[in-house]
């Protein structure tokens, strides 16, 4: 089983949403095969709260426009992680710092990489490689260090 063309049109539309709120390393996995709950994760970032924050109501803004609104909504008061659950698409819009120490990429590296069709210029769009999985598990082991190294 893979996402159906209405998810994908849809995380393409929130993708479009995020990259004009200036999010950054944006990547849609297929996580159909892994989850029976939904379709696809799409993954942002940004530098700061309020960005976080901004690149939601974005996202929020466009889905409304196609009729969909959030079945659950987590995180948004501290502009840390915010989750966006449309059911068929899992939004989440991190912290930079957040999403290195949390990898989800590494989680689901297993799963395909969804083309967002977003413009090849536009540099928030990751590009996915062979080496992502491995460089995400490498930057998620060296957060893991500095945790323990604070405690």
């Amino acid at each position: 089983m893979t996402a159906t063309e209405h998810s994908i049109d849809v995380v393409r539309a929130a993708a479009r949403a995020a990259s004009e709120k200036l999010a950054q390393d944006l990547i849609a996995l297929d996580v159909s095969e892994r989850l029976a709950i939904s379709d696809i994760f799409f993954i942002a970032s940004a530098s700061t709260e309020r960005q976080v924050n901004a690149i939601v109501d974005g996202i929020e803004d466009e889905l409304h426009k196609f009729g969909m609104r959030p079945v659950r909504r987590e995180g948004r008061s501290g502009g840390r992680w915010v989750l966006l659950d449309y059911a068929d698409i899992v939004v989440h819009v991190q912290h930079e710092e957040d999403r290195i120490f949390y990898a989800l990429e590494r989680l689901y590296a297993d799963c395909p990489v969804i083309d967002l069709q977003l413009p090849e210029s536009d540099p928030s769009v990751r590009r996915a490689t062979a080496e992502d999985a491995d460089d995400a598990e490498a930057v998620a082991a060296d957060a893991a260090a500095q945790v323990a190294d604070a405690e």
